[in-house]
């Protein structure tokens, strides 16, 4: 790996963090650029996991107070979040070779419809707690993240709005938190796995680190159903502009 390729995945991985932050399609841009620099599938796959992790850490340290607000139950879905993560990563890994790339256009099929229903899911939220069902629906979604993972955080936060009574912003939050556990858990299986590229894990997720932390603060991510936010600082002047550019429906 060149100069060149070192820096297009910094910038990559910048615009993956704020994009993933913003609505959890982080890997619909990193995916693509470690594979235009070379890597297989199942190794860019593996090293976008890894990489990624660097999204949440960045989200993490833009809104740690109200990740920390969510209470004792957080932990009950962290565990579930982690425990998902690791499976599929598990799953990923001990596939037989082949079967990854066989069903890699599926996946990004379902990840391009999540993304398109996103507004009607939205719709839908507000419908009350469902704690077991949302339980569940964590773990399914990290196995599905540990094993790919594009499209996992709109997956996340479209569970998080149906199945409990957070608000829009708390269940983007949330998004970042615990499709960070799920990535961290596969990252850390993958790297024994001898297909992580660590060059290119490392530009991703210099880029990926500001990408996340740039990200709008939780005091601009809109509460109710409006996209009216006001500009800030000079230097939360683009995300915060970027955020506000998504209308909630």
């Amino acid at each position: 790996m060149n100069l060149l390729d070192f820096l297009f995945l910094v910038v990559a991985g910048f615009f993956s963090g704020l994009v993933g932050f913003v609505t959890g399609l982080a890997s619909i841009v990193s995916y693509p650029a470690l594979l235009s620099v070379g890597l297989s599938p199942v190794s860019a796959n593996m090293t976008n996991t890894v990489a990624l992790v660097a999204v949440g850490v960045g989200a993490l340290a833009n809104s740690s107070r109200e990740v920390a607000d969510t209470g004792p139950k957080l932990v009950r879905w962290s565990l579930y979040s982690a425990a998902g993560g690791i499976i599929g990563a598990l799953i990923l890994w001990l596939a037989p070779e082949g079967s990854f790339e066989s069903v890699v256009p599926a996946m990004v099929v379902f990840a391009s419809l999540a993304l398109l229903l996103q507004p009607k899911i939205r719709e839908l939220s507000g419908g009350g707690d469902r704690p077991g069902i949302y339980s569940a629906a964590l773990f399914a979604v990290a196995v599905y993240g540990g094993y790919f993972g594009a499209g996992a955080g709109v997956i996340f936060l479209a569970a998080t709005l149906i199945l409990t009574s957070e608000t829009v912003w708390r269940a983007t939050i949330l998004k970042s938190f615990f499709l960070g556990i799920a990535n961290l858990v596969a990252a850390l299986i993958f790297a024994f796995s001898g297909q992580v590229h660590w060059v290119a894990a490392l530009a991703m997720a210099l880029g990926a680190l500001a990408g996340g932390w740039c990200g709008p603060p939780p005091r601009w991510i809109p509460h109710r159903s409006s996209s009216r936010c006001r500009r800030s600082s000079p230097a939360t002047w683009f995300p915060t502009r970027f955020w506000c550019s998504i209308r909630f429906r």
